[in-house]
């Protein structure tokens, strides 16, 4: 049977434990909260647990395989946990699963957590999971669903927060749930009585840096170039790595390049950057930057020295990552390009 992340998380451990689960997907908090789920009502029914990685090129599965009818030294049940990154076990793999869920042994239950899923993983050895126990897929939450999770996360915590702090703490988050759930925690334990407001929430999940990288973002993109040099110059201060940093500032170009092509091709700017999860109070700053750099081509060519900079940044190629993301940031926050820069990505 199917069973969604979070009610597999909200049952409780008196729950009898299923002879197999299938829990993965894009979502890694679910994917987390729902494994633990399985993993406390195994451990409140007294059972050992091992552990299985399939990380490898090449598997033991023979080894798995031995083990569901192995006697436990310890206990009378055990939990046999296989960690499955891919989400793809191979042929023989699936033959071990598919194996199982035929006749699983009374005093075993497999855990099968796959951190990577799409549609193309569905199998066969899928189907046997889901006839025998339980598949519980963590999709990613889309950003007009995060404020709702958001709210009821903050209830389940004991907290009430207004809807524009409720808003404000997603668009701070960017859908990065285990980031969330994070803030969350922290507000449980800070957060005065009463209903949170916007101010109070800002000050309450305000990084304990000066700088951040969703500000650096935001002030590049609203052209504000001392701003960018002085955030820069603090981010590296206090010890942050341009390879932690370029996630998000490749996304945020590659973000504006598909917002360039939209708007090259006369479409619905505002209907564009809502399909792209951004709210209204997020806009502005791409309008500004679209606004100094409007071809495709501009940003396609800023795009491609932001993998530039990530290489570096990982040792992969030349240059002082530092610099390098320097100078894509005020090609960006300025209303000319700096043309050396354009020109140097092309190499």
């Amino acid at each position: 049977m199917e069973v969604r992340p979070d009610q597999l998380a909200a049952q409780g451990a008196g729950q009898p434990l299923q002879a197999v689960y299938l829990v993965a997907g894009p979502e890694t908090l679910h994917v987390l909260e729902a494994a633990d789920a399985v993993r406390a009502r195994a451990r409140a029914e007294g059972a050992e647990r091992e552990v299985f990685d399939a990380d490898g090129r090449d598997p033991d599965w023979d080894a798995l395989s031995a083990s569901f009818n192995a006697p436990s030294l310890f206990s009378s049940r055990r939990l046999l946990e296989l960690r499955l990154p891919g989400g793809k076990p191979g042929k023989a793999g699936a033959e071990v699963i598919a194996g199982f869920c035929e006749d699983p042994p009374a005093d075993v239950t497999l855990l099968i957590v796959a951190g990577d899923w799409s549609k193309a993983h569905h199998g066969k050895w899928v189907d046997a999971v889901s006839r025998r126990g339980v598949v519980s897929i963590a999709w990613a939450v889309k950003p007009h669903e995060l404020p709702g999770w958001i709210d009821r996360r903050l209830r389940e915590r004991g907290l009430r927060a207004t809807s524009e702090a409720v808003q404000g703490l997603a668009e701070r988050v960017e859908g990065n749930l285990l980031a969330a759930a994070q803030e969350i925690d922290k507000l449980a334990l800070l957060a005065p009585e009463g209903t949170l407001d916007l101010e109070a929430m800002q000050s309450l999940v305000a990084d304990a840096a000066r700088y951040d990288v969703f500000r650096l973002i935001e002030s590049t993109l609203s052209g504000q170039p001392a701003q960018v040099r002085r955030m820069l110059a603090g981010l590296r201060a206090e010890g942050e790595q341009v390879a932690g940093l370029m996630p998000m500032v490749t996304r945020e170009v590659l973000r504006a390049a598909a917002l360039a092509r939209a708007q090259a091709r006369g479409a619905n700017l505002a209907a564009e950057m809502k399909s792209q999860g951004l709210w209204e109070s997020r806009q502005a700053p791409f309008k500004r930057a679209l606004q100094r750099h409007a071809t495709p081509l501009r940003w396609n060519r800023f795009a491609a020295y932001a993998s530039r900079i990530d290489r570096a940044a990982k040792g992969r190629g030349p240059g002082e990552p530092w610099q390098l993301l320097e100078r894509l940031l005020l090609a960006i926050a300025e209303q000319a390009p700096a043309t050396r820069l354009l020109a140097g990505s092309a190499r």
